[in-house]
């Protein structure tokens, strides 16, 4: 509290009823694009797990993917292994956006970006999914490279 002439006292700007209903006097700031970071980082487990599972079963030769359809580059088997390995870091990937890894963060642009030029490949085995998994990729991407950004310090 600090007095300036006039009649009374003059709050600083972190003193009064505003501050505390904002949360500045406690050391919690509120973080601008946190929702985004928790989404992109739960849609890239989820997007890896889906591609774990789903290049298990590419690998198998099970009767889930359409039968005989033709591909831009290799066979289902091929891109059974891709998506299986992309799977995989992708999970890995989203523990480290969850924990504000900036690595993490890049690698999780990079492996969504990859991810969704890897199920437009993947169109004539699974034409649905494969829409809605690039859309879901483009999420990723925006919320990783708008929000994502390590924290600031003080």
């Amino acid at each position: 509290m600090s007095t300036t002439q006039g009649s009374g006292p003059t709050y600083a700007t972190g003193d009064g009823p505003a501050a505390a209903r904002s949360g500045a006097g406690y050391g919690a700031a509120p973080e601008n694009g946190y929702g985004w970071i928790v989404f992109a980082g739960t849609m890239l487990m989820l997007v890896g797990i889906l591609n774990v599972i789903y290049g298990i079963a590419a690998i198998d030769n099970s009767k889930f993917f359409v039968n005989g359809a033709k591909y831009v580059i290799s066979d289902l088997n091929t891109w059974g292994w891709v998506v299986l390995i992309t799977g995989a870091l992708q999970v890995l990937t989203a523990l480290g956006v969850w924990a504000r890894n900036t690595l993490a963060t890049w690698a999780g642009v990079a492996f969504a970006g990859l991810n969704a030029i890897g199920v437009l490949l993947m169109l004539p085995a699974y034409p649905f999914l494969s829409l809605s998994l690039f859309a879901v990729d483009l999420l990723v991407i925006y919320g990783l490279a708008v929000h994502g950004g390590h924290r600031r310090e003080a």
